[in-house]
């Protein structure tokens, strides 16, 4: 008999939390709380993360997407994560004032 496997949306926020652990290296901020996260849609054992960064042609596009795959796998029963990086909306300061 297979475990019964948790509700999407309880999954959903253990890859939100986990992406709580991935910092923009050049702000010292961590992605979630940057606003950098604009969705995250979880099928079965699959998860997209769309996101976007701070500036276009920013030099830590790499960094932060293998952050982003390295967290949610953390996540049980996630064993395939795929990144999107989108740049709209484009991401502004003014989003998470008082953290900067």
């Amino acid at each position: 008999m297979s475990e019964p496997m948790e509700p999407p949306d309880d999954v959903r926020q253990q890859v939100i939390d986990a992406l709580g652990g991935v910092v923009d290296p050049e702000i010292g901020l961590d992605i979630v709380s940057l606003q950098l996260v604009y969705e995250v849609e979880v099928r079965d054992d699959e998860v997209d993360v769309t996101f976007t960064l701070t500036t276009p042609g920013c030099p830590m596009e790499h960094i932060i997407s293998d952050g982003i795959r390295r967290a949610a796998l953390q996540v049980p029963g996630i064993h395939y994560v795929n990144p999107i990086l989108v740049w709209e909306p484009r991401w502004n300061p003014a989003q998470v004032e008082g953290l900067l």
